[in-house]
Order: structure tokens, then C-alpha cells, then sequence
């Protein structure tokens, strides 16, 4: 069976786990939940829900996944929902012997509350480093951080003249490499990589230990948004900078038009970046030949997005300074920054990521 794909989405996340749960049971699937020890924003309970669809034994695997920055799971689940009501992608998929497990909501508490972090106030695709060694440093981030996240909002005039210098100064593009790459040393701070492993990153390990063991080969689909011009999908390469790997993924999912990006040549939207969630399909499943891309699309103009995270970051850490109307507020930029809920934008990430659902199975039974 098949549905509009609108009907997909849903403005909050209780709503979107329910369509995704009422979607395995249509789909006559079984479904693991890793509950969240935490509660939602209205309450509901938290869970990372996973669901296997094809055979048992399949040595090929395509992994859907969605919320890894949680408010962008508004577009993920859309994404995941549809495809469980899609009755021709489900026999394709299985007539190619290829296996495709949806893991629905790695970081259930930020999409809950409209937040792109988990609740340890972690970027989870900062997460995935070896903790045992010395943090990263970032240098440019520190020297920003005083003016991303001032003690008032809306930022003084003056602190915002600041931070517009600082850009004019050095440019954009290293404005974006200091603030987005990843920095461990605040807590508070906009793309904290944490100190230990988060939960997310715990529980997406232990499905990947389970549901990946049998893979000979690996194909793995992560849904973001926020990068990019609104409603296009960048096919951004997620893996070791391995050449071999690169030139597969663009075989799959690349063309003359549009190749698949790299954070490694500076091709894609995103700069280069530290403890991305790629790091566990390397380190959970090594007998697999793993190959991988971040859909990642666009929505709002990138400083847009950039003063939405740096309000919700203000509000986490000053919520008895906000008045409920300015709350609200920040939550609903932060929910447009990543989530354009219009019917065309809908149909226009359906309809990108069907493709790449269908090429990465082709790319397996190559």
C-alpha cells in the first residue's frame, strides 16, 4: 500500500513514532524498542525504534536511519513511514535479497523537544570518538564561543557587530569550520562533542552488533537537514577517507550533474568534521564492505539556521531568563531551521530518497 507523501510527516514526535509503529504493523513487522530513560515533552516515552524487513539470512543490508540531530527526524521518519507504505520498493528490495533495517529516532529525545542535540546537550555525529585519547581542540570555536552564546537573548547589538567582524575577518567558510567541526571543552557550547559515549551512541551500536553481524556488504542511508539550498537532497559521502569507498558510493548514488560530496576534497556543503557516526559501522561491523552517504537537505539559508541552534542553545542553558512566548519562539524557529513542512517540500524529499533507497539497493546486488 502506498500513501501521499505528506501524510507521512507529523509535527511532533509523538506522532511520528505512532505512524512509524502503526506502519511495522501494517507492514506485518516486528519491532525492537530501546526505550530512552528519559520522558518526551508531553510526556510520551522515548524510545530508539528499530525494524527489520527482508530475509534473515541476507548477507546485503541497506540501513535507514533517521533524528540522528533529533528536530531533523521530522524529515527522517517522514521518509522511513513512507517507505514501509510503499509496497513496490519493499518487493524490490526483496527480490533483490537485499535486507533493509529502519532505525527510527537515534536521538528520540532532541526530535521530541525540537532540539538537535540528545538530551546530554551532545551533537551525537560529533559522539563517535575513542574517549580513551585526548580530546580534540578547537581552537576557533573557543575564541567564538563567548559571542555564539552571550548571556542574553537577542544578542546586544554590540556582540552581534562582533561576531559579523569576526566573519569579515576570516570568511565564512572558516566561520563554519570553527563553529560546526566539533568542539569538546563546552559543555554548554554549539556542536559539543560530549566527554563519553552518549546514549544514542551506546543503543546504535548494540543494534548495529545485532542487525549488521550478518552483512557481507553494507549499504547505510543517514537523513539530515539544514544544509543546502531548500528541499535538495546533497549526497554527502560518510566514511574513512578511502578512495575505494568514495568511488563506490558515487558509482551508487552520484552522477554527472550531481557526484557525491566529500567533507576530505571541501565538495560538500559540509566542512570537515569530527567523531561522525560513521566511525560505529567501521567498529561494529568490520566484516562488512561498508559504503555510505548523509541525504542531507536543505531548508533555510545557513546563518538562519546557525541563529536558531544559537538560540536553542541560550534557552537550554538560561530557561529562567525566557518568557513562555520566547520560548515558544525558539522552538519554532529551531523546528523551521530544519523542517519545511510544506506538501511540495515533502514530496520533493519522498521522491529524492526513494532514488537513493533504490540505487543503494541495485549498488548491493551489483
Amino acid at each position: 500500500m502506498t500513501m501521499k507523501a505528506a501524510d507521512a510527516f507529523s509535527p511532533t514526535y509523538a506522532k511520528a513514532r505512532q505512524k512509524f509503529l502503526q506502519a511495522c504493523v501494517g507492514a506485518g513487522l516486528k519491532v525492537e524498542t530501546h526505550p530512552h530513560p528519559l520522558k518526551g515533552c508531553e510526556g510520551e516515552d522515548l524510545a530508539m525504534d528499530v525494524v527489520y524487513d527482508g530475509p534473515a539470512d541476507a548477507t546485503r543490508r541497506l540501513v535507514i536511519s533517521s533524528a540522528c540531530h533529533g528536530v531533523e527526524g521530522h524529515c527522517g521518519s517522514g521518509v522511513q513511514v513512507f517507505a514501509l507504505h510503499d509496497a513496490a520498493w519493499r518487493a524490490q528490495a526483496r527480490a533483490a535479497g537485499v535486507g533493509v533495517l529502519y532505525v527510527h529516532g537515534l536521538n528520540p529525545h532532541g526530535f521530541s523537544f525540537s532540539r538537535r542535540v540528545t538530551h546530554e546537550n551532545v551533537d551525537l555525529n560529533r559522539n563517535f570518538i575513542d574517549f580513551t585519547q585526548p580530546l580534540p581542540v578547537n581552537t576557533g570555536y573557543a575564541k567564538l564561543h563567548a559571542l555564539l552564546l552571550p548571556a542574553e537573548w537577542p544578542p546586544a547589538a554590540d556582540t552581534q557587530a562582533a561576531l559579523a567582524h569576526w566573519i569579515d575577518q576570516h570568511g565564512m567558510l572558516a566561520y563554519q569550520a570553527a563553529v560546526t567541526a566539533g568542539q569538546y571543552q563546552f559543555d554548554d557550547g554549539l556542536f559539543f562533542g560530549g566527554q563519553a559515549p552518549t546514549w544514542s551512541n551506546r543503543t546504535f551500536r548494540q543494534v548495529l552488533r545485532t542487525h549488521g553481524a550478518p552483512a557481507a556488504r553494507l549499504a547505510w542511508i543517514d537523513l539530515h537537514t539544514g544544509l543546502g539550498p531548500n528541499g535538495l537532497g546533497e549526497r554527502i559521502f560518510a566514511g574513512r577517507d578511502d578512495p575505494a569507498a568514495y568511488a563506490r558510493a558515487n558509482a551508487w548514488w552520484g552522477s554527472a550533474k550531481a557526484p557525491v560530496t566529500s567533507i576530505y576534497d571541501g565538495s560538500s556543503s559540509a566542512t570537515l568534521l569530527t567523531g561522525l557516526n560513521w566511525n560505529a559501522v567501521a567498529q561494529e561491523c568490520p566484516q562488512a564492505e561498508a559504503t555510505a552517504i548523509a541525504l542531507e537537505y536543505g531548508t533555510l539559508p545557513m546563518m538562519e539556521v546557525m541563529a536558531a541552534l544559537q538560540a536553542d542553545h541560550w534557552l537550554h542553558a538560561h530557561a529562567d531568563r525566557a518568557t513562555p512566548d520566547l520560548a515558544e519562539a525558539i522552538h519554532a524557529r529551531m523546528r523551521d531551521a530544519f523542517y519545511t513542512d510544506t506538501d511540495a517540500w515533502k514530496r520533493q524529499i519522498v521522491d529524492q530518497a526513494r532514488e537513493a533507497m533504490v540505487q543503494a539497493v541495485q549498488g548491493l546486488s551489483a
